[in-house]
């Protein structure tokens, strides 16, 4: 049998961008060689498409902080239309890079949203994870909370603020609806870019200009008191739950320093330490959380766990962090699928949603 040829697809324009270095750097890493082809398609800060060598893609792969793309791979374009599934290099040749499918490891705005997922559908390229409703409304943090709440599933409370109508936002009916303190984040954005955590006033002026850089709608939150806990989710039509982590931040809340820089940031306890009623709730709200919000693959949802034992939903990531410390993979390895076996599982989904979204008909004629 030949070889599935994967294209992973990488990098991105969000302030994300690094996180997916990392990400798609232990994907590289663990995939299994002898079954697939891997094509590496690395997104610059710019939007640029190129394609690496897997040995020459990063500059300061174990450094955080400075982690970026080199600059010497060929530029390239996913050319749109059914059966193509070819990717062609600016000067219009083709790459020579067939693909199969793709795995996006793109976090956030321009890859984690929707927009690069209804590329690939026009592209008819299966791929890897929710599809484009899921992936738009997964990132829409405020459109999630609507979307959860209609369904009956607990969130904590919230306001909206919009960039144009920011004036609108005041702290004194933010406190007098959702207390203190508050968490003040961008909508459209993950791994607590833009988070910050007001008291005061003034604080809260200071976080909503830092939200309002990385989003043009912002969410005001109230502050859960609570254990925080993540649980994965795996699957297309009949989603299974993973066993269940919980994070101790050891800052004021769960940066992205804590998340991706500081190795002392958190302390990560796989699975929790629960009575097992209590993780089997966690459990199936995880699962109706990923359905709900019409998610497909993976998804990682993020709970707080109040004192007196209520489960709260904080949010779902649809493409969740692959790093070396991610919570998704770990999650899983301690469920019973080692890091190889769940990227060999997420293609196959992805494989199988394209054989079936194929089936459906594209033209109708009267009898």
């Amino acid at each position: 049998m030949s070889k599935i040829r994967v294209g992973i697809l990488f990098g991105g324009k969000s302030a994300e961008h690094e996180v997916s270095l990392q990400s798609a750097q232990n994907i590289i890493d663990a995939i299994d060689k002898s079954k697939y082809d891997v094509t590496l398609i690395g997104i610059d800060k710019a939007g640029h498409w190129r394609l690496y060598d897997s040995s020459r893609f990063l500059l300061n792969s174990n450094d955080p902080r400075r982690i970026t793309l080199n600059k010497t791979g060929r530029e390239v374009a996913l050319v749109p239309g059914a059966g193509v599934g070819q990717l062609l290099e600016i000067t219009g040749r083709k790459s020579g890079a067939g693909i199969d499918v793709i795995f996006p490891v793109l976090h956030g705005p321009y890859g984690e949203d929707g927009t690069v997922q209804g590329l690939l559908k026009l592209a008819d390229l299966p791929f890897v994870g929710a599809g484009v409703l899921g992936s738009a409304v997964g990132m829409d943090k405020d459109v999630t909370k609507r979307l959860l709440r209609d369904a009956g599933i607990p969130i904590a409370g919230f306001l909206t603020c919009s960039k144009w109508d920011q004036a609108a936002a005041r702290f004194d009916e933010a406190v007098q609806k959702l207390g203190l303190p508050l968490f003040v984040k961008p909508a459209n954005a993950g791994s607590s870019v833009g988070v910050s955590k007001v008291v005061n006033e003034e604080q809260f002026t200071a976080a909503l200009a830092e939200a309002f850089c990385f989003d043009t709608k912002v969410l005001i939150e109230e502050c859960i008191t609570g254990r925080e806990l993540e649980c994965a989710v795996l699957g297309n039509e009949a989603p299974v739950a993973s066993s269940i982590g919980e994070i101790a931040a050891q800052r004021e809340f769960y940066s992205y320093e804590a998340k991706y820089i500081d190795e002392a940031g958190a302390v990560l306890t796989i699975p929790a330490e629960l009575p097992a009623a209590a993780a089997a709730r966690i459990q199936a709200l995880a699962v109706r959380a990923f359905q709900t919000l019409c998610c497909e693959g993976m998804a990682r949802v993020d709970f707080f766990l109040t004192k007196d034992n209520q489960a709260v939903v904080n949010e779902i990531n649809t493409i969740p962090g692959f790093t070396a410390v991610s919570m998704y993979p770990k999650l899983w390895e301690v469920s019973g699928i080692s890091y190889g076996e769940l990227i060999d599982k997420l293609i196959q989904l992805a494989l199988e949603r394209q054989v079936r979204e194929r089936q459906l008909k594209t033209s109708y004629h009267k009898p």
